[in-house]
């Protein structure tokens, strides 16, 4: 009787390569670090800092897909949260990541060019915008306000103007940097032609 040879076939079923999953660590890495870069930039209410930590997870988001954008955003906050002890921060903060970050990785999907990178970019400040007053008003006001009367004051002033301002940079920074970026972590035939 003839032996029956065996062969086992194992397959790679994860969506990310090693090389994107290193990249991703990295931009956490530096997503993390820059959350710690605060700058105050509402006069009216300096506890509201901006920092450029959204940048590397918007360039993972725009090279590798909204999952990959998402993963480097959240990670980088729960790093953050894990050294500062700001929970309810970093809850909020997750939310007006995901907000912001899936949308526009989501269009420039769909629609990649210069012109859906920038669709994307304003749909993310939008909605990420709303985010923050639905999670003020309900996240703060749990765990940090007692009453929406303590924030509303500062809605207007303060905590819609801090998010576009804060979306807005983070947007012109991405478009500033993803070509070049983008054309050191993808592959030759996925590299970025153009202007974005």
């Amino acid at each position: 009787m003839a032996e029956q040879s065996t062969h086992i076939h194992f397959e790679n079923t994860n969506r990310w390569s090693t090389r994107q999953l290193v990249t991703m660590a990295l931009m956490c890495a530096v997503s993390a670090l820059l959350m710690f870069l605060q700058i105050p930039i509402i006069p009216a209410a300096t506890f509201l800092t901006y920092d450029p930590s959204l940048v590397p997870a918007m360039v993972a988001g725009f090279a590798y897909g909204p999952g990959s954008g998402i993963a480097v955003g959240v990670l980088a906050i729960v790093i953050h949260a894990l050294t500062t002890g700001d929970w309810v921060g970093a809850l909020m903060n997750i939310v007006a990541t995901v907000c912001y970050i899936l949308p526009a990785a989501l269009v420039y999907r769909k629609v990649h060019t210069y012109r859906g990178a920038i669709l994307g970019l304003v749909l993310g400040v939008v909605l990420a915008t709303a985010a923050s007053i639905v999670s003020n008003l309900t996240i703060g006001v749990w765990f940090w306000y007692g009453s929406a009367d303590a924030i509303l004051p500062l809605m207007l002033p303060a905590v819609v103007p801090f998010n576009l301002a804060k979306t807005i940079l983070n947007s012109t920074l991405t478009l500033a940097v993803y070509k070049v970026v983008s054309n050191l972590i993808t592959p030759v035939k996925d590299q970025v032609k153009g202007r974005a």
